[in-house]
């Protein structure tokens, strides 16, 4: 028998949930009364036929951020509006960036709601951007009720801003694509028009309509190269007047070449149409360059993402201590700030009030809230746990330690590994070699046989022109990539295949990485009559009252805590069914029955302890338990000599635990991303090649400046963004895999290296000979190019993925 599922967003529904409301006709059944309350105003708008409609379970309203409702009004002050929207008299537009859409229905239903509501006149949302254009009427409805009604059907909106790099970056990338596409569209029909002019398709072919067919391959030949090729001609002109070499050099000189010498073929009727090879160079290049900026603009969001960590606003103490709701640009230096449970810190600051206990998880990896209190630090961005905190600010902008952690993303993205500051110089002797023999050779023909001096150049530079020796890694490597996203591994940089066989050193972060990253309730010891499923109805009504993490270990619960009393780093209070109970440390919980404290069981796990005014009910153990294939891994790393390292930034025993359980050689706990970044600078300069596997925003610059980086599926957006890969599947057997496949992956690619190199060494003296015309040379650079890709596929052949989970499809899904 399956367990009821809610019909709003279909999570487990507990047992005699009281959560029922109408829809449809029908009584429905909700998980929570978040799901019931959002279900209840669909009804309520007339709005129930997007439960008919829609494809995918709604988003859990619970799990989305709720902005308190003076921030809310924040955005209804002309002030703030400037800075978002554009207002014609009483009319304002805005683009408001929407979360928990899951499907069209919910854009059905955003659109439907706001159309209905007095003062809108357009509500458009994109549903692939999330992003809402929004106009109203500013007299008759407020911001702050929109965002607010929104929010009632399951919506977070907040005003969007671009990023103004992230946006050239995106306009850069648009302009990139729209010259590729035309590259394409137009070298496909020139190479038709050049192919009918050829002595092998020239058949009954009159001389006037042989004329038009070379007029109308240098016509479509022409935008090629001069819009669709502008950059790369504008790159080799920088080049030129700093004095250096390039591959924008050689191929602007090659294509321009090639283009000005089918010009004269055109206009003089004479020789050879090299308008396809035009059109094939500038699509080779172009695709490359196209895929080069997709991963630039990835990167440039990662600084975005960690800005969004920080809350638009914040309450502010006056002198005489009351609070007043500021946005965050508005604090200075030496500001109060009241920080409330479940808020996030808004800047670096000491605490001057108040005992609780902040979850740093996201910049430290401590999967424990840590215990604060007057005079400790705080850092921008970690969330407030148990009780109000007043903050001092002592740090803001640029001076806080989330933009020290992006200082340091950009300082390990900037640094360019030394083999490929090595294969820079290498590519610059070749091109100068290549460019030096041609001019040689020209100038030998020119006192020869000046008639055939050009054409023989112009066979040199076309049959020199990288297209194979740049194509033997990229192929290779696109046909490995694919391979692994079947396994479940994203690749988002070209160079990890290529580098993985020579790392010698693995570091792993701990938590969400080697672990499953979340509480998970191991077992419940009863100490008295009370049953385990009883003693764990009570502590969830005790924890779901909280924003703690250690709640969400405990699951929904049909009981309600009245009285609830957070003891910050001790545990909770509160009074169900009528008895006063206690969870959390045992001289904490014992002092309610005045009984002597009990000793924790064993080291490893969490223990909390369960107690009334009688004495102690039950231990209750969590654990972040160890992911089922973390040993083959950590196998196949030892199988291959690899050195292993565990830094995280838990400082609890799990580390050591955790280290001891999978043989790792060394672990390392409580650091913190700058001392990650220390830990990799002194193994990189022993000459170690490392490989970085983590989770976390605390994990960005080590992913970031580590030879070959892994994030987890699971992990952060930034965390994502940062990695060269992605572990989609969050199967650490997949790595194993991608290991077999590495190796095979670095064989091709030597292959494709040494046969490039034979064609362009033995293609160059027949070419200087005058032996290949540039035609030939041509078809024989098409046909290099051919068997390095044909190669290439070769690696496509991989056997079948291991069965995924739900949760992991899901993941490869979204992805």
């Amino acid at each position: 028998m399956h367990p009821a599922t809610c019909y709003h967003c279909a999570l487990p529904v507990p047992p005699g949930s009281p959560f029922i409301a109408q829809v449809l006709g029908e009584p429905r059944a909700f998980c929570c009364p978040g799901c019931q309350a959002v279900a209840e105003a669909i009804v309520s708008g007339g709005l129930d036929a997007y439960y008919r409609h829609r494809s995918t379970a709604a988003g859990n309203p619970q799990e989305l951020p709720t902005p308190p409702p003076d921030e809310l009004r924040l955005y209804d002050r002309p002030d703030v509006r400037q800075g978002f929207g554009r207002e014609d008299g009483q009319a304002c537009e805005a683009t408001l960036l929407v979360e928990g859409i899951t499907c069209a229905a919910c854009g059905w239903l955003i659109e439907r709601y706001l159309l209905a509501v007095p003062g809108v006149s357009e509500a458009r949302l994109n549903l692939t951007s999330h992003r809402l254009q929004l106009r109203w009427d500013t007299a008759q409805r407020p911001l702050s009720e929109l965002l607010q009604g929104l929010r009632e059907l399951g919506y977070l909106a907040h005003p969007w801003q671009p990023d103004q790099a992230s946006e050239r970056l995106a306009a850069d990338n648009r302009q990139a694509l729209r010259r590729l596409g035309v590259a394409g569209l137009l070298w496909f029909q020139a190479m038709m028009a050049t192919m009918a002019t050829w002595p092998e398709f020239n058949i009954d072919l009159s001389p006037e309509m042989h004329s038009i067919l070379r007029w109308a391959a240098m016509f479509l030949t022409t935008p090629i190269v001069f819009y669709s090729c502008a950059a790369l001609f504008k790159g080799a002109a920088r080049d030129l007047r700093n004095r250096q070499l390039s591959m924008d050099v050689s191929v602007s000189l090659a294509i321009g070449t090639a283009y000005g010498a089918g010009v004269w073929s055109a206009i003089s009727g004479q020789g050879e149409l090299y308008f396809d090879a035009v059109g094939m160079f500038a699509l080779f290049l172009l695709s490359g360059r196209y895929l080069e900026r997709r991963a630039r603009q990835r990167t440039a969001a990662a600084t975005t993402q960690l800005v969004r960590l920080l809350p638009p606003s914040c309450l502010r103490l006056d002198a005489q201590g009351q609070q007043q709701r500021v946005l965050l640009s508005e604090l200075r230096l030496g500001d109060r700030v009241l920080v409330l449970p479940g808020a996030l810190v808004p800047a670096d600051g000491r605490i001057v009030e108040g005992l609780s206990s902040l979850d740093e998880s996201l910049l430290t990896g401590e999967y424990l809230p840590q215990p604060r209190q007057p005079g400790d630090r705080v850092t921008a961005g970690t969330l407030n746990v148990d009780s109000p905190l007043s903050v001092e600010v002592q740090a803001l902008g640029q001076d806080t330690r989330l933009s020290a952690i992006v200082r340091l993303l950009e300082r390990a993205q900037t640094d360019k590994p030394r083999l490929a500051r090595l294969a820079d110089r290498a590519a610059q002797w070749f091109l100068l070699g290549s460019l030096l023999a041609c001019v040689a050779v020209g100038a030998l023909w020119w006192q020869l046989d000046p008639s055939r001096a050009f054409w023989i150049v112009l066979a040199m530079l076309i049959a020199t022109c990288p297209c194979a020796l740049s194509l033997a890694t990229p192929t290779a490597l696109t046909a490995a990539t694919g391979s692994l996203h079947r396994l479940g591994l994203l690749l988002t940089r070209g160079h990890v295949l290529e580098a993985l066989e020579q790392v010698d050193t693995v570091v792993f972060d701990k938590t969400g990485t080697l672990t499953e990253g979340r509480l998970q309730l191991r077992r419940v010891l009863p100490l008295a009559e009370l049953d385990g499923e009883t003693c764990l109805s009570l502590a969830a009504a005790l924890e779901n009252r909280t924003q703690h993490p250690i709640a969400r270990a405990f699951g929904p619960s049909t009981q309600v805590a009245e009285a609830l009393q957070v003891h910050a780093g001790l545990g909770l209070q509160g009074v169900v069914d009528g008895q006063c109970l206690r969870i959390g440390q045992p001289a904490f919980v014992c002092a309610l029955s005045g009984t002597t404290p009990l000793t924790v069981p064993e080291d490893s796990g969490q223990w909390l302890l369960l107690g009334n005014q009688q004495g102690a009910l039950a231990w209750l153990v969590l654990d972040d338990r160890l992911r089922d294939d973390a040993p083959d891994l950590l196998q196949a790393c030892r199988a291959r000599g690899w050195r292993t390292l565990l830094l995280s930034g838990d400082s609890s025993p799990m580390v050591t635990q955790v280290a001891a359980q999978l043989g790792i050689d060394d672990a390392r706990g409580g650091l913190r991303p700058d001392d990650k970044l220390q830990v990799l600078h002194g193994l990189h300069r022993e000459g170690r090649k490392v490989l970085m596997l983590g989770d976390g925003i605390n994990d960005v610059p080590v992913l970031a400046a580590a030879d070959i980086s892994v994030a987890m599926g699971s992990a952060t957006d930034l965390a994502k963004t940062s990695a060269d890969a992605v572990l989609l599947c969050n199967r650490l057997g997949t790595l194993v895999q991608a290991f077999e496949l590495a190796r095979r992956t670095r064989r091709v690619i030597r292959q494709n290296l040494l046969w490039a190199g034979l064609y362009n060494g033995l293609v160059l003296p027949f070419a200087a000979l005058g032996w290949v015309t540039p035609m030939w040379a041509a078809i024989g650079m098409s046909l290099s190019s051919l068997i390095v890709v044909l190669n290439a596929l070769r690696l496509s052949r991989v056997t079948p993925p291991l069965p995924m989970t739900p949760e992991s499809a899901c993941l490869r899904s979204t992805s």
